[in-house]
């Protein structure tokens, strides 16, 4: 089937583009300072994936590193658009109907648009604390969509798969499944808190806490498109 053949190469590019520009810009800031006009934009020594050290944004909202991060979001929103509707065609050509795919495409699609307009207002500066609520719900919409799509694809599938077991690798299947159960329950612990203004809750601060935690759910949420390319199996057409 020529959909799955597609859906297999958007999946890893949709996992290998912004893994390789994120952690560009994460080198690049802490370890070439000379690339960085602005003294203040640099950083040294941290790993913030475990201590926090810097968040995802201000690792890529600055010049030059805004030149590689930017591009390659708009690009995976691209991607991520392509992928939703190749999944529904794929569903659609297996198992026919289902009461969660129009769910797929406006989740999956929803959160490629809050991906891109995320990217857009990165490094935009306005001192106003509408448009910082602004940002923090756009970047909450882009987490809460793409693991509501992520969830529901796994719905259908699990619900297809007497239909599809003979095209996928089921352990990945479950491993799709542990994934997007382990990102709901970070979410739904996490959210409430990392969504406070500032960085002290109940006298403790969050500052490090939110960076690493958004490191690590960033990689959390493109593996489920490296899972989507080990899924489906090889089709020989």
């Amino acid at each position: 089937m020529e959909q799955i053949k597609k859906v297999k190469s958007m999946s890893i590019w949709i996992f290998i583009v912004p893994f390789v520009a994120v952690n560009t810009c994460l080198i690049l800031i802490t370890q070439f300072h000379g690339l960085f006009p602005n003294r203040a934009d640099i950083i040294h020594n941290t790993f913030p994936y475990i201590d926090g050290g810097a968040s995802i944004s201000r690792t890529a909202r600055v010049f030059p590193t805004y030149l590689i991060f930017k591009p390659a979001m708009f690009f995976t929103s691209y991607l991520l658009v392509r992928y939703w509707y190749l999944n529904k065609e794929i569903l659609l050509k297996i198992g026919g109907e289902h009461k969660h795919i129009k769910k797929i495409i406006f989740f999956g699609v929803a959160s490629a648009v809050a991906l891109t307009v995320h990217s857009i207002f990165l490094g935009v500066k306005f001192d106003y604390e509408l448009y910082k609520l602004f940002r923090r719900v756009i970047m909450l919409s882009f987490i809460i969509f793409e693991i509501v799509a992520q969830t529901y694809l796994v719905i259908i599938l699990y619900s297809f798969k007497e239909k599809i077991i003979d095209l996928i690798n089921p352990s990945f299947l479950k491993a799709k499944l542990v994934l997007v159960s382990i990102l709901i329950i970070v979410a739904v612990i996490s959210i409430p808190i990392i969504s406070l203004p500032g960085n002290d809750f109940m006298g403790f601060n969050l500052k490090f806490f939110k960076h690493a935690l958004e490191w690590d759910y960033f990689i959390g949420v493109i593996t489920f498109y490296l899972f989507t390319f080990f899924l489906w199996k090889k089709i020989n057409l």
